[in-house]
């Protein structure tokens, strides 16, 4: 009897009858999961409807809100030195977390980098690429100093903005418990990112044209204001609309995995290729060299006709 057959079944036959076997049972899986997951939460859901007036809130919405956007209230000690906005600890937090991490990549990562590339050293690659290519886009002329600033300024927002989805917790000088906000979320972080981009811009414009590029580029002198609150006003919505699910415990059982995750990972995209759009646009605009136009010779009169020529 020929390999291929058993009992007068083929092989793929009887693939295809395993696979008729096989099925029922990873539904019968995928369905028991699903009544587990449902399960739970319906017990999860009831204790935080029970809970609900036994939790006790040290602020109510409107200060939470409030806070949020002025940071009066709840403030963190500095080493003892002064006591600053919860974002400030953030700001630092995150600058520590990319630097290490630089530091582990350069190091570990890639000095072992392969001709065939791994999935960590595709997505560094992309990751990378996806800032180069928008600078040579965007200004083919001077682009590696503004290359290395898109990258610099993506990484920190993207990464600054999913920051609060960890929830690192911080004690405030009342003795109360705060998660930590996104550095942005503050509007002395946007302002400084918003200026220090212009900064970027106007160091193009004196590189590429010297002091027709200084005058180019305060052409646009709202501009650090329009990125500026663009960035704080995006990131604050989310912000506040998350804190407004999390002040009560009703809202706050899965809905903040939909709202938080969404509206972070959204606006964390969002402002990332936003002020990175721009930056390269108006470094490019301002530092492009325009070549003179050589003037046109004068055209010599011919005399006319029937005069008498000396």
């Amino acid at each position: 009897m020929p390999h291929e057959w058993n009992d007068g079944i083929s092989c793929g036959s009887m693939e295809k009858l395993r696979g008729k076997e096989v099925l029922p049972v990873d539904k019968k899986k995928k369905v028991r999961m699903i009544l587990i997951f449902l399960a739970l939460a319906s017990v999860f859901l009831a204790g935080a409807i029970l809970l609900q007036g036994k939790y006790e809130k040290h602020e109510t919405i409107k200060v939470a809100m409030r806070d949020a956007v002025l940071h009066e209230e709840n403030r963190i000690s500095f080493f003892g030195l002064t006591d600053v906005n919860p974002a400030v600890i953030s700001a630092f937090s995150v600058t520590g977390v990319l630097l290490f991490l630089a530091l582990l990549i350069r190091i570990f990562v890639i000095p072992r980098f392969k001709l065939m590339p791994g999935k960590f050293q595709l997505l560094i690659e992309s990751w990378v690429g996806f800032f180069d290519d928008l600078a040579k886009g965007n200004s083919p002329h001077r682009n590696r100093f503004l290359g290395m600033y898109l990258f610099a300024a993506g990484s920190y927002i993207f990464v600054g903005t999913c920051f609060e989805l960890f929830g690192v917790q911080a004690i405030t000088t009342k003795g109360h418990s705060i998660s930590l906000p996104a550095p942005l979320a503050d509007i002395n972080g946007a302002i400084m990112m918003g200026c220090l981009s212009y900064l970027v811009i106007l160091s193009g414009g004196i590189a590429g044209n010297g002091m027709k590029g200084v005058g180019k580029t305060f052409k646009d002198f709202s501009l650090p204001i329009s990125m500026s609150f663009r960035l704080f006003g995006a990131l604050l919505s989310g912000a506040l609309v998350t804190e407004l699910v999390y002040y009560y415990i009703t809202l706050s059982f899965v809905l903040p995995v939909v709202v938080g995750v969404l509206f972070t990972l959204l606006h964390a995209l969002i402002q990332t290729y936003v002020l990175t759009m721009l930056t390269s646009v108006f470094y490019g605009e301002v530092s492009e060299v325009h070549e003179k136009k050589p003037k046109k010779k004068k055209k010599e009169k011919k005399p006319k006709a029937g005069t008498a020529l000396s």
